[in-house]
């Protein structure tokens, strides 16, 4: 029963007031140990794979169809590989693996490994806005992100393998679909995402550390671009398994 539970039984809504997305480029070898056989990695040009860390302020999420006085907000951060996946019917499906999941209140952490297998852990969350800067960190967690909110005409990371933004926007997150695979039964879970009005808007980034990106002990990682997307309606629907 328990692990029915944990298959996304049913559909989820919430509202996004803010999601940040952040995405490394890694030489594409480095990353295919990290997701599992049935998974293809997205690559850009046959070289380079992708991580995205998405930092996202969600407000009355909600099993779909309940009032929003019964949500709840949760501030929530992930940590995906970019993949693909072709289906029973043959179709190529193009989402995220979940490799890491933190959430900032226990009550998220308790249902949502309850309901998913996002693996959620807790985590301190704060986040400093100034006039030109908004910065988010985590002493527990051990990461720092700093963003500048003033520039208007904003180039690409340094070293990014992407020639423009319209390139970049390819691997901007959350993509449709997000994939959990069970290794014992060799199942894989698949939750498809519906939004409106998703339009990523590139953000400099001043400075950024990662405890968790530098855990996997990767080579030749670099920022490949970073987004924001504000005030969206989202839902999930009931996950798949195939």
């Amino acid at each position: 029963m328990l692990s029915y539970l944990k298959n996304h039984p049913f559909a989820v809504e919430a509202y996004f007031e803010s999601s940040l997305v952040f995405t490394f480029a890694v030489p594409k070898e480095q990353l295919e140990q990290l997701i599992p056989e049935c998974l293809q990695l997205d690559t850009f040009n046959d070289k380079w794979a992708f991580i995205a860390v998405a930092m996202v302020q969600t407000k009355e999420l909600r099993p779909k169809g309940f009032p929003k006085f019964m949500g709840n907000d949760f501030f929530l951060i992930g940590y995906r590989v970019f993949v693909r996946y072709t289906n029973n019917d043959g179709k190529s499906l193009r989402g995220l693996y979940i490799l890491k999941s933190e959430t900032d209140k226990k009550k998220m952490e308790f249902f949502g490994n309850i309901f998913t297998h996002y693996n959620y852990t807790t985590t301190d969350i704060k986040q400093i806005e100034q006039q030109n800067t908004k910065e988010i960190f985590s002493i527990k967690s051990n990461f720092k992100i700093t963003i500048d909110k003033t520039e208007e005409q904003i180039s690409l990371p340094k070293h990014s393998p992407f020639a423009d933004w319209k390139e970049a926007r390819r691997f901007a997150g959350p993509l449709p679909f997000t994939f959990t695979y069970d290794k014992n039964t060799k199942e894989i879970l698949i939750i498809e995402g519906v939004r409106q009005n998703w339009t990523p808007n590139p953000i400099k980034v001043i400075n950024y550390n990662f405890d968790f990106i530098n855990s996997l002990k990767l080579e030749k990682t670099v920022l490949a671009n970073a987004f924001i997307i504000n005030n969206i309606p989202y839902y999930w629907k009931k996950g798949k398994i195939e």
